[in-house]
Formats: C-alpha cells, structure tokens, sequence
C-alpha cells in the first residue's frame, strides 16, 4: 500500500491490526529459531506491537522498521521509557536498553544502518504488502538481513471475500518468494477465531525459513 495509506491509519487510530498482546505464534513457537540469549530479532513494519515487550521478557534484543512516527512514539509511551532519537540520512532511530526501532521508509533501510540481525520475526509485514511489492520486500528484508533466519506468518482466505490489507498468501506464493533465499517448512496452521476482520474464514500459518545459502 502507499505510505499515506498507513500514515493515514495511524493518524485516525484506525488500527485492528494491533493485537494488544504479544503474538501467540512467536511465544508458542520462538524456540524453532533456536536463539541464545541475548540474540537480536528483527521486526519489519513492527507498528506498536507488544512483542518487544516479549522479547525483552524472554532474555532477547529487538529491532524494528516501521513507517509511522506515531505508531514509535505510542510504543515507548506505552513501554513507559522515554527513547533517545537521532537522525539517521532519511530514517529517525529511536533507541533504549535493548530495543531500537528505526522510522521511516524500509526501503531506504541498510543492513549498516540495522544493524546485526540474529533472527527474523515477521509479524504479517509481508502480508501487508500488495502483489507488486511482495518480491522487492522479500528481497529488502533478506538483503538488509544478511540472510537471518525468520518466522513469517501469513494469512490464507478466499481474497475475492475481503480486500487486503492483510493480502492472501499462500503456500505456493510462499515458496514461490521465498526460495532463491530459504527453504520453507510449514510450522503451524491455525484457523482463526471469528474469520478474518469477523467477515471470512481463514487461517494464520507461520513458516519457518531456514537460509538455503
């Protein structure tokens, strides 16, 4: 979607996507990574999500891309931490003991800039993402990455029920994105209570990618 679209859903407060508490998939299944301590997860379009928060729980560092400067500022507000914040050629970072998140647009982001990635958790960044973008996105994120393994979910429904955003994504489309960097193993599909946006069946699958490099 254009930026202005996303500007514009945090500025009206028009965001269904926020789960208001950490992803159930990454708590039931962060332990596929295989982690150490201390190692430092990847969040890409991570709005103001309560996985940061998780992640510092469990003993991990985390980082985040995200477009919207509000979506930032509520999330330290919420975390009740005031960040520093500096000024990065196009993108703002935003920093505090074991979390930085860096503003603006993902495509202007470096892997110098990020910084070391251990691992990927990608939340439904992708699925955010329209049929023309999925594969410069991919490519972005497996680049600025140096390749980090990643958990990605994504949503599987009938797209002519309900537009996206989230887009449906299936196994093919998958691995059809995906296998010039990883190899992909299906780690859970679960049906989602109520339907997607309560309006149509559909299931959360998260997948496990595994550099094939």
């Amino acid at each position: 979607m254009e930026a202005d679209f996303w500007h514009k859903r945090w500025e009206d407060n028009q965001i269904p996507f926020h789960e208001g508490k950490p992803n159930a998939l990454l708590v039931r299944h962060i332990e596929t990574l295989n982690l150490a301590k201390g190692a430092r997860v990847f969040i890409p379009l991570c709005g103001k999500t309560k996985d940061f928060e998780w992640l510092a729980s469990q003993g991990y560092r985390a980082v985040g891309a995200e477009l919207s400067e509000i979506a930032i500022q509520q999330l330290f507000a919420e975390l009740e931490i005031a960040p520093d914040v500096s000024t990065v050629g196009t993108l703002k970072r935003y920093s505090a003991d074991g979390i930085d998140v860096l503003v603006g647009d993902i495509f202007e982001l470096s892997a110098s800039t990020l910084g070391p990635v251990d691992a990927i958790f990608d939340r439904a960044a992708m699925v955010a993402m329209p049929a023309s973008m999925r594969q410069r996105y991919v490519t972005q994120v497996a680049k600025i990455s140096d390749h980090a393994p990643q958990l990605l979910t994504c949503f599987e429904y009938d797209q002519s029920l309900l537009d996206g955003p989230p887009f449906d994504v299936n196994q093919d489309e998958v691995e059809a994105l995906y296998s010039d960097f990883y190899d992909v193993a299906l780690v859970e599909r679960v049906p989602i209570r109520n339907g997607l946006k309560g309006k149509c069946p559909a299931d959360a699958a998260l997948w496990h990618l595994t550099p094939n490099g």
